[in-house]
């Protein structure tokens, strides 16, 4: 099985090496795309220089600008299919994610789950360094998007996850509308529409260390508002995988 994590930079010039040397050392066979807005601080220098370290393993798209994270996703998920990819992470490259919880959503993707979210919130509340109010905004989002849309998922808004192959050849992702955090909400909500199989996977997050948090009020305002109109649209298989619900 082939696998790819995809991570999203800009600004990451103190964690992409690391992370590149941490992705690499786990047992699982993982490749790697980064994909950089144009981070001025030379990120996607850095991942240049490394890329001779992992010969055909370790891959950059550089793009022009901030242009948002769920058009990086969508970048890096049609370079994944177009190279063959059976399964595909989403992770943050600032270590809130632990890479070494890959393995834990891998081993539920292989046990059938078409898509398996790493879970701040599916038993109790595992996030470590956060204020109390950015704690409060994020738990009590998961929350009114469970009301909204009905969705069975704790942690809607969470950026780890696997996706398998078939999950996004079913998708149009042409259609995909939200490119901050409703990103992450129009994808889960999509893949449970189509009928997918949805695991939550319990992980603790841990706030970054070094640089600087991307989340903004108006990325927060478009999931708020962005969820309203999920229920009112109609959700279509791009392939032939399943009929929408």
């Amino acid at each position: 099985m082939k696998k790819v994590v995809v991570i999203p930079t800009y600004n990451e010039g103190e964690n992409v090496s690391l992370m590149i040397d941490k992705v690499f050392s786990l047992e699982g066979g993982y490749d790697l795309l980064v994909i950089d807005d144009g981070s001025p601080d030379g990120t996607a220098g850095i991942v240049r220089g490394r890329m001779a370290d992992y010969p055909g393993r370790l891959h950059i798209i550089e793009r022009e600008g901030k242009l948002g994270l769920g058009t990086a996703y969508l970048t890096g998920f049609r370079w994944a299919l177009d190279n063959g990819y059976d399964y595909i992470f989403e992770m943050d490259c600032d270590f809130s994610h632990n890479p070494d919880d890959l393995e834990r959503l891998y081993a539920e993707a292989l046990a059938g789950a078409d898509m398996v979210i790493g879970s701040r919130y599916c038993s109790g509340v595992n996030v470590i360094n956060w204020p109390m109010g950015r704690l409060i905004m994020s738990y009590y989002a998961s929350v009114y998007i469970r009301t909204v849309t009905r969705m069975p998922v704790r942690d809607a808004t969470a950026g780890f996850v696997c996706y398998s192959r078939r999950v996004l050849e079913a998708m149009d992702l042409d259609r995909v509308r939200m490119k901050g955090y409703g990103f992450q909400v129009e994808m889960k909500y999509t893949a449970w529409k189509l009928g997918f199989t949805i695991k939550e996977v319990s992980i603790i997050f841990t706030e970054r260390l070094h640089g600087t948090s991307k989340m903004s009020s108006s990325i927060f305002g478009e999931a708020f508002w962005g969820v309203m109109g999920l229920r009112m649209r109609r959700i279509r298989p791009a392939g032939r995988e399943r009929g929408a619900r």
